[in-house]
């Protein structure tokens, strides 16, 4: 049965928020109960902004997340904040191209990811995310990279979909780095 809790942390302009919606967006697509939960406030100015996604078979009562099975860690601080939030036996996916420090835990699976200059040698430095959310699909194959460029696509609309073909290189470049490198 699905019960995934996510959290998404970074920065601001990291496109946290949106790797939280395209997830919940694409759990409603899939038949799933979902429920995305931003944190705005002082973040927002350069310190850790974050979101959380709960994607469930069951339905989602609260938006709270104490413990989560899968973190995206897009920087430093946020890493600092929210390792100790993930669940004893979940994932810890780093931008290991912002974060200097490996974890403290050893009950979890860390992966660590390039993903800034994974997304420079793309050509796109803003579709780092899009490499994180591919890694996850590789991952959990909880979706196919399809279903994630459909939401990207109705998100985008028509004045952004030329922005969809580096996406979707983005999504595979992400799931490729898993293939290469953890499987």
């Amino acid at each position: 049965m699905i019960n995934e809790q996510i959290i998404c942390a970074g920065f601001g302009g990291q496109g946290v928020m949106l790797m939280g919606q395209l997830l919940a967006y694409s759990a409603n697509d899939n038949d799933l109960n979902t429920l995305w939960y931003p944190s705005y406030g002082p973040e927002t100015r350069g310190g850790t902004a974050n979101c959380s996604v709960t994607i469930s078979e069951a339905k989602v009562n609260s938006p709270v997340i104490s413990k989560a099975d899968t973190i995206f860690i897009m920087n430093g601080p946020s890493l600092d904040k929210f390792e100790s939030k993930v669940k004893s036996g979940g994932k810890i996916l780093i931008n290991s191209s912002l974060v200097e420090r490996n974890i403290e835990r050893d009950d979890i699976k860390a992966y660590f990811i390039p993903v800034n200059e994974m997304a420079v040698k793309l050509g796109n430095g803003k579709v780092a995310n899009m490499i994180m959310i591919g890694a996850y699909l590789q991952i959990t194959k909880i979706f196919d990279k399809e279903t994630i460029l459909k939401i990207l696509k109705k998100s985008f609309g028509e004045a952004k979909a030329h922005l969809i073909d580096i996406n979707d290189k983005a999504i595979e470049a992400g799931m490729n780095y898993i293939k290469e490198h953890y499987e």
